[in-house]
């Protein structure tokens, strides 16, 4: 059986950062914690790319900067800008994606990632061609459940 390989977007590393006074944030920091714990220990693969770099070079935080940095090391792939994802990118914004969100996106199907984890409800309530994006404790229940096989 293969690792499924996730890609995490930057609100999602961001997370464990955020304001855990509500249940929900909670609970999302925990099933990121989850995913985390299973990169380290090889049950998940982690995918990485120049989206991510990008974005986290604007975080203010130089310790939650280099906290989110860490995880680029054990990326199993780093993907690189291109024509392609360019391309890709632009067209799911005409369909109501931000651009960084498209490009994130992009990024995750060039990897041929088998799951999108996000926390942006903006991105969670759009249908993506092409790959899942699913919520970190929803992909913590689903894995929990046995829906880790590629689908």
């Amino acid at each position: 059986m293969t690792k499924p390989k996730l890609y995490l977007d930057n609100c999602c590393f961001n997370r464990p950062f955020d304001d855990q006074s509500q249940l929900l944030v909670r609970l999302e920091t925990e099933a990121k914690l989850y995913i985390q714990e299973g990169i380290k220990n090889g049950t998940f693969e982690i995918i990485w790319s120049y989206v991510l770099d990008e974005e986290n070079a604007y975080n203010p935080f130089p310790n939650k900067r280099e906290q989110i940095l860490f995880w680029k090391s054990l990326a199993v792939s780093d993907i690189e800008a291109s024509d392609e994802i360019i391309q890709f990118a632009n067209e799911h914004v005409k369909y109501g994606l931000k651009s960084m969100d498209a490009l994130h996106i992009a990024c995750a199907i060039a990897a041929s990632a088998d799951h999108f984890i996000t926390t942006d409800t903006g991105i969670l309530k759009k249908k993506i061609k092409g790959i899942r994006a699913i919520n970190p404790l929803e992909f913590f229940v689903m894995y929990q459940e046995g829906g880790h096989q590629n689908e």
